[in-house]
C-alpha cells in the first residue's frame, strides 16, 4: 500500500511558491530520495500551502521522511505546522 507525507506550511508567499515551483522543476532530487509524487498546493490569500508526497513502500516513506526531515528550514516553502502519515486508500487519474 502507498504511503503519503502531507505537511502543511504557513507563511508562503505567491512568490516564494513561485521560486520553489522553478528549484524543484529545474533540479534534482536530493541524493538517497526515492522515487515518489509530490502535489503541491497554495493558497496565496491565506499564504498556507500544503505538499503531499506519496511514497510506494514504507522504507521509501522512511528514507524521504529522515532526508526531508534533515533539510534546512530555507529549503520548505514556509513555516512548518505539521506532519501526518496517512494510508492511500484510492489513487487515480481522471
Amino acid at each position: 500500500m502507498a504511503l503519503a507525507r502531507v505537511v502543511t506550511f504557513e507563511g508562503v508567499g505567491k512568490d516564494r511558491m513561485d521560486e520553489m515551483d522553478r528549484e524543484m522543476r529545474e533540479g534534482q532530487p536530493p541524493e538517497g530520495f526515492p522515487a515518489a509524487e509530490m502535489i503541491a498546493l497554495h493558497d496565496p490569500e491565506a499564504e498556507q500551502s500544503l505538499v503531499i508526497i506519496v511514497f510506494e513502500t514504507e522504507d521509501d516513506y522512511a528514507r524521504g521522511d529522515e532526508i526531508l526531515n534533515a533539510m534546512p528550514a530555507g529549503d520548505t516553502p514556509g513555516r512548518r505546522t505539521s506532519v501526518t502519515k496517512y494510508n492511500v486508500a484510492t489513487r487515480m487519474t481522471m
